[in-house]
């Protein structure tokens, strides 16, 4: 199925698994975007890359009807009634794995596995009635940026296809600072919060791919911001996807920028 026009892809700020029924600013703004991309008309299907799955390789959801799993504990009872009962697309998961293949990606298949709270927390929000079927791609356990880049890249391709790419984290997940009391939703963000995000802005206006490659080393507060980078590297899957590296400039359009509990950056960007 042909879309009659090249998607764009996109990196999700999920947060706090509390998103989903604490949306702020960004629930409501992410769900807007997704009308606006569902009225075009053409899109087929999704593609999430979520820390919340990380396995030796990048192995691929091959279900007909993925589960909801709540995969976090010590939250209100609330968050444990929802579903989010997208189908998932076996079809489509073949078309992922062969694109890995054809990259030299190594990949498997898991016809078992439930959408993790990366996925359904924020497609509840983008695409509110769960009717859009959704596959899951597992980040790699030793994957860096470059390896998560080369995974969006080689499937880049299913954009042109009705297919929306996107990675879920967070643009700072410092869970240790989260977790010490839970502050108030609307608390002020840290210093270190601006400081970071907005050299991630700055970088990603640039299109500089070099220094993003390196955030580790070159961005303030980075070990403080991402204390492990699991909830940084789908940004890079969001960033292959969308062709960075391979050409001329690529658009970028942030949907939010809200900061939740002090801690949590909750940027999200369009990509392409």
């Amino acid at each position: 199925m042909a879309s009659t026009s090249t998607l764009p892809s996109l990196f999700i700020s999920h947060g706090a698994p509390l998103f989903a029924v604490d949306a702020g600013a960004s629930g409501p703004a992410l769900t807007r975007w997704g009308a606006e991309v569902l009225s075009g008309g053409g899109l087929r299907g999704v593609v999430v890359m979520s820390p919340h799955w990380m396995a030796p390789e990048a192995v691929v959801m091959t279900g007909a009807a993925p589960a909801t799993w709540h995969d976090f504990g010590g939250f209100p009872p609330s968050l444990y009634m929802l579903q989010y009962p997208a189908p998932g697309d076996p079809a489509l998961a073949q078309a992922v794995v062969r694109a890995l293949q054809r990259a030299g990606i190594a990949t498997g298949t898991d016809a078992e596995r439930p959408f993790d709270h990366g996925a359904w927390v924020p497609l509840m929000h983008l695409f509110p009635r769960a009717d859009l079927p959704v596959v899951q791609v597992a980040l790699p356990q030793a994957a860096g940026p470059a390896e998560v880049l080369a995974i969006g890249r080689a499937l880049s391709d299913l954009r042109s296809q009705g297919v929306l790419l996107m990675g879920t984290g967070s643009m700072t997940h410092n869970l240790g600072e989260f977790f010490r009391g839970i502050p108030p939703i609307d608390s002020p963000a840290a210093d270190y919060i601006g400081a970071f995000a907005r050299w991630v802005e700055l970088a990603i206006e640039r299109q500089d791919l070099a220094a993003l490659l390196d955030y580790r080393a070159q961005a303030p507060h980075a070990m403080r911001a991402h204390p492990s980078d699991d909830h940084f590297l789908p940004l890079f899957f969001g960033l292959g996807a969308a062709g960075w590296g391979l050409g001329g400039p690529v658009p970028v359009r942030y949907v939010t920028r809200e900061v939740m509990y002090g801690v949590l950056a909750m940027d999200s960007l369009v990509l392409g």
